[in-house]
């Protein structure tokens, strides 16, 4: 394990500050590291692995599509992308879709979208289109999307970034309605912001900013890269509050835990200001991925995934809220997207996250102080309970003087 992970180091740019495991093999919620040890996955890779690692009817239709087709271009149609779209737009009941590959590219559609439809549409002049997003998100890695983030690191090195944009703090429907002008394309809303620390919004919030979006003739659109598709127990976040969105961004579980599979989708008159050579992918809309895709919607209907989604989290977040450490600041989250908030000063996540990687479970921090548990919707009440068990015990045996100067572990 210590020579792959030194390989890895040597050659691989330190983007990524990995936990120290090699994993090899995955299996339904679970992962086996090279030396043959076994983990529970609680991660499930920030949600794109919500149906559980290698399920069958998904390596099936992968594999059966790789034999036949896998990349023809858009440049010609294929038989796999308009079942898929179709299948896509009425599970979600949007109008049409664009297929893409990763999140970050579907949200950069988005934007394009948002901004040309400002100007053909709603008439803003020339590029002078403002887009609302909100403090503390997290959209992707490109130029673009770092540009509008309030994390510095993320943007630290990478300017000059792009105009157009206007923060407003998470959660404040007045802050929103205040920073809308005649220029306002649009709103990119998560409906709970992942990465900045599983972070849920007040209740009705959405619904509030869907009533500001409507009245001011500015498009509502939701990044639901990591909470879409059952993660927070309804099919879309969004509809915990009841609404409907002009635009939605799509990724990470669409493609099954298999391939990079992502789709910007949205209303007839955002969509029709694509012409042809305006915006594509030599990827996107694959045969493969939208194999792929299709059996990963189904499979969702058909187990009933959402539902479980929904069973599993409350029970996961009425176990954490049950532990008592003084460690412990919040538990929060919806379905099977929860963030254990922590002490730093007593408990750093980093070391807690390396602690329960010895004990059997993989998870990760996201701003130092969160760890977040976000295993397959496939778990079932006997591994949450194990998870809970193990998580309860990592807990108390995790004392101050194990911490390291860099709050790392100490080997």
């Amino acid at each position: 394990m210590d020579k792959l992970i030194k390989l890895e180091r040597q050659y691989c740019a330190r983007n990524y500050h990995p936990l120290p495991v090699v994993l090899h093999k995955g299996e339904g919620v679970w992962l086996w590291d090279v030396e043959g040890k076994r983990y529970l996955d609680m991660m499930s890779a920030y949600s794109a692995v919500s149906f559980g690692h290698s399920h069958p009817v998904l390596v099936a239709a992968l594999t059966e599509q790789a034999q036949l087709l896998a990349v023809p271009s858009r440049a010609f149609y294929s038989d796999r992308l308009g079942p898929f779209l179709e299948l896509l737009c009425e599970s979600t009941g949007m109008a049409k879709a664009l297929p893409m590959n990763t999140g970050a590219e579907a949200v950069e559609t988005a934007l394009k979208a948002a901004r040309k439809w400002g100007y053909k549409v709603k008439g803003i002049p020339e590029g002078q289109a403002q887009i609302i997003v909100c403090k503390g998100n997290f959209s992707g890695r490109t130029t673009t999307l770092v540009g509008f983030s309030s994390e510095p690191q993320y943007r630290d090195g990478f300017g000059p970034f792009a105009p157009g944009f206007v923060p407003v703090p998470f959660g404040d429907t007045a802050a929103l309605e205040a920073a809308i002008t005649a220029h306002t394309a649009a709103f990119l809303v998560e409906p709970i912001q992942g990465e900045g620390g599983i972070v849920v919004p007040p209740a009705g919030y959405l619904a509030a900013c869907r009533e500001i979006c409507s009245r001011h003739d500015v498009l509502l659109i939701c990044d639901e890269v990591q909470t879409g598709l059952g993660r927070t127990g309804r099919l879309l976040a969004c509809e915990h509050d009841g609404i409907k969105p002009d635009g939605l961004v799509l990724g990470k579980a669409l493609g099954g835990g298999l391939l990079p599979v992502s789709a910007f989708l949205a209303r007839h008159d955002v969509m029709n200001v694509f012409n042809p050579g305006d915006h594509g992918s030599t990827f996107g809309g694959n045969p493969l991925a939208a194999a792929v895709g299709t059996a990963a919607l189904r499979l969702l209907r058909d187990e009933r995934l959402v539902e479980r989604a929904r069973a599993m989290g409350e029970r996961l977040m009425t176990g954490l809220r049950a532990l008592r450490h003084p460690a412990i600041r919040d538990v929060r989250g919806r379905g099977l997207l929860i963030g254990l908030e922590l002490d730093a000063a007593m408990l750093p996540a980093r070391f807690f996250c390396e602690r329960l990687m010895l004990a059997g479970i993989l998870s990760k921090e996201t701003h130092d102080t969160v760890v977040r548990f976000a295993p397959p919707l496939v778990i079932g009440p006997e591994e949450i309970d194990l998870a809970l068990a193990t998580i309860g015990a990592t807990l108390e045996a995790a004392a101050p003087t194990q911490v390291s100067r860099a709050g790392h572990m100490t080997v």
